[in-house]
Order: C-alpha cells, then structure tokens, then sequence
C-alpha cells in the first residue's frame, strides 16, 4: 500500500517548472565620425617704428702755447673730453709748455627708424567629419 500511496501523492503534487533569463552584454566600437585638426600660419607685413640712437664724435684741435707746471691730467667738461698733449722745449731750464688740446665730444642723435617686417600668425581649424551611421 505504501507503493500505490506513494504514486497517488506522487500524481497528486504539481511540479511547475521554473524558468530564469540570463542576460549578455557586449560592447562594439561604432565611429560616428572623425574630428580633423590642423593649423594654419599666416603671415602679414607690419610697420614698426623703434627710436634708434647714434653716437657722432666730432673731435676739435684747439692751440694753447701755455706753459705747465706739470703734466695735466685728462678731464670732461659736460660731454667733452679734454686730453692734453705736451712737449718738451729745452731752453737754459726744462719747461713743460702745453701745446696743444684735443677736445672729443660726443654727439647723440636719435632718429625713428621704420622697416616693414613680416610677423607669423597661427589659426587652428577643427572639422568634424561624419561617419556613416550602422
């Protein structure tokens, strides 16, 4: 009997089969497009104007015929240099006797100069470029 009663509760449960669903993910690379970026250099012509300084020397020979003491030394007087040049007279004594002076002075003169120069000038250009759509 436990045999036929087994069977009868064997019959007599349900069995509901039960289902589960998985899921799977994957990745793929789709271009859409491009992006390009290139530069550009341009070049352009400019005026400039620097002030420029030049340095004359104008040097001026003045006779003095003075008799010295001693040797006298180099001097400047504003923008001058003054530098002394003696000789030696024999006479009954020796004299110094100041021949003659050299005078330099120094002339500045500043003047605008102007030149055309050519500058360099760099644009970035950005395009994007589309792609085909899968």
């Amino acid at each position: 009997m436990t045999s036929e009663v087994e069977k009868l509760e064997r019959q007599a449960q349900i069995v509901v089969p039960l289902h589960a669903e998985e899921l799977s993910v994957t990745r793929r690379r789709i271009v859409t497009g491009r992006t390009r970026i290139s530069t550009v250099t341009r070049e352009q012509q400019e005026q400039i104007e620097e002030p420029l300084t030049r340095e004359v020397v104008e040097i001026e020979r003045r006779l003095v015929g003075e008799h010295v003491a001693s040797m006298p030394s180099i001097r400047e007087e504003g923008d001058t240099i003054i530098i002394p040049v003696v000789e030696e007279q024999l006479v009954v004594e020796r004299r110094l006797v100041l021949k003659e002076e050299v005078r330099v002075r120094r002339i500045r003169r500043t003047e605008i100069h102007q030149e055309r120069v050519t500058t360099r000038k760099q644009d970035v250009l950005v395009a994007f470029i589309p792609g085909q759509k899968p």
